[in-house]
């Protein structure tokens, strides 16, 4: 059966990524990640917005996409070597820091693509996403961190959507390429969705035999990360169920 995350809205997906931040925005200091993205994309009009998590030096799971602060903030160390309230400060004039927690309770008309980026996250994430797992889809790059936000979660309840990390993508990529069907029907069976890049490492990932394949099992495609809107209606026309983009606004315009 499909997952209530996915049972919200109609397709095409237009997941908005890290949340919206216009180039205006931009500008004024408005970074990635922060409340006021959040609530960017939610006023945009979307459904989906992606973020991504982090665990903080007390113990906080907090939005935010790097390790370290150096890009977004200026300052060179790490998430998990600063307390929530520290990085609270660092984040205030730059959209506002918000904390996983807070984040699927002041949002509750959204649903939220979780990246958990680290694996001392998973656990904690997994655990708060669970009161709310209908309305999450829950992945990482890393297969194992992503299988133990899950185990976390499913402890206390909760059964999340989820997409795969990379080792699993190869897997499935590599399947498909072999013609391998029953490997690759169980590769699927456990996922809800398929959040792929066009290419990696120079291969070739969304093809006409994986969308084949990913649809026979009831499992979607969403292409990252798409800013071109000819691009986006190009993939759409293709099949592909939805578009993750930095350009909620104009991807929601386009294939609306």
């Amino acid at each position: 059966m499909t997952h209530p995350y996915l049972q919200f809205a109609p397709q095409p997906r237009v997941l908005a990524h890290r949340g919206l931040v216009t180039p205006d925005e931009a500008s004024a200091g408005v970074a990635e990640n922060t409340l006021a993205a959040v609530a960017g994309a939610q006023a945009a009009g979307a459904h989906y917005v992606e973020l991504d998590c982090h665990l903080t030096a007390d113990g906080e799971v907090v939005i935010f996409h790097d390790q370290k602060l150096t890009r977004v903030t200026g300052d060179d160390r790490r998430v998990r070597d600063v307390t929530r309230a520290e990085l609270s400060a660092i984040m205030a004039d730059r959209g506002g820091l918000i904390t996983l927690r807070d984040l699927l309770e002041t949002f509750p008309e959204l649903r939220f693509n979780v990246d958990v980026k680290v694996p001392e996250a998973a656990e904690p994430a997994g655990r708060i996403i669970a009161a709310h797992a209908d309305r999450v889809l829950l992945t990482s790059f890393d297969d194992a961190a992503r299988l133990r936000a899950l185990a976390a979660c499913r402890s206390v309840g909760g059964s999340p959507a989820t997409s795969p990390g990379r080792s699993i993508m190869i897997q499935l990529v590599l399947a498909l390429a072999l013609r391998q069907g029953a490997r690759v029907r169980r590769i699927l069976a456990p996922l809800d969705a398929l959040q792929i890049p066009v290419r990696m490492s120079g291969v070739a990932v969304f093809t006409p035999r994986l969308l084949r394949a990913a649809h026979d099992a009831g499992v979607e495609v969403h292409i990252w990360t798409i800013n071109d809107v000819t691009e986006m209606r190009r993939l759409i026309a293709s099949g592909a169920d939805g578009i993750v983009t930095d350009r909620a606004d104009l991807a929601l315009r386009a294939l609306g």
